[in-house]
């Protein structure tokens, strides 16, 4: 049996292109049957809007590691943690699967190391596939996420929302049996 389903390709990749993100994967997961949403957002913008627009679904919110962008610095602001715990979103802060201290052996010792081989491959497909997958290992490794069901990942270049994708997440440990099922949309490259 074969199934269709559409993808749509923006022109060109960033935060102009959330909004059509967020409707073209809800459209999805209303398709699909799907009630779990995880998306990518670093100061809390795009996670607002996302449960904003998922209200009723499970939404799992996850930003960039405390010192990501500067020492004990933390990016998520403070006004917009509060809209998210009241919308009812899951927020997870943690490490990157694919970084952590992978990005201290590259800066201390001048080397990549396998998560970065990892991340720059998922990058051939664009900013936004990496972080959607990216996240839903982190998620899934919190216990925020079932390994056993669909869910849909929502990720982005530099800002916003520009790549929606369906899968079944995995944890860490068993990286590879992440399995993309749908690409709903993504910019194209």
């Amino acid at each position: 049996m074969t199934k269709e389903a559409k993808t749509i390709y923006f022109d060109s990749p960033g935060a102009a292109n959330t909004e059509e993100t967020l409707g073209l994967a809800k459209i999805r997961a209303e398709e699909l049957g799907i009630k779990t949403i995880v998306v990518a957002s670093t100061t809390g913008d795009t996670g607002v809007k996302a449960a904003k627009e998922f209200k009723g679904y499970k939404i799992v919110v996850v930003t960039h590691t405390t010192g990501f962008g500067s020492p004990n610095t933390q990016e998520l602001t403070l006004e917009n943690k509060e809209k998210l715990e009241k919308l009812g979103a899951q927020l997870f802060t943690g490490t990157h699967a694919f970084g952590g201290i992978a990005h201290a052996a590259r800066k201390s010792f001048n080397t990549y190391v396998l998560g970065d081989f990892m991340a720059n491959t998922l990058r051939m497909f664009g900013q936004g596939m990496k972080v959607a997958i990216e996240i839903s290992i982190m998620a899934a490794d919190a216990g925020l996420l079932s390994t056993a069901e669909e869910v849909i990942a929502i990720g982005g270049t530099a800002r916003g929302a520009d790549t929606a994708v369906v899968l079944k997440p995995a944890h860490a440990h068993d990286v590879f049996s992440l399995r993309v099922q749908e690409v709903i949309c993504k910019p194209r490259l």
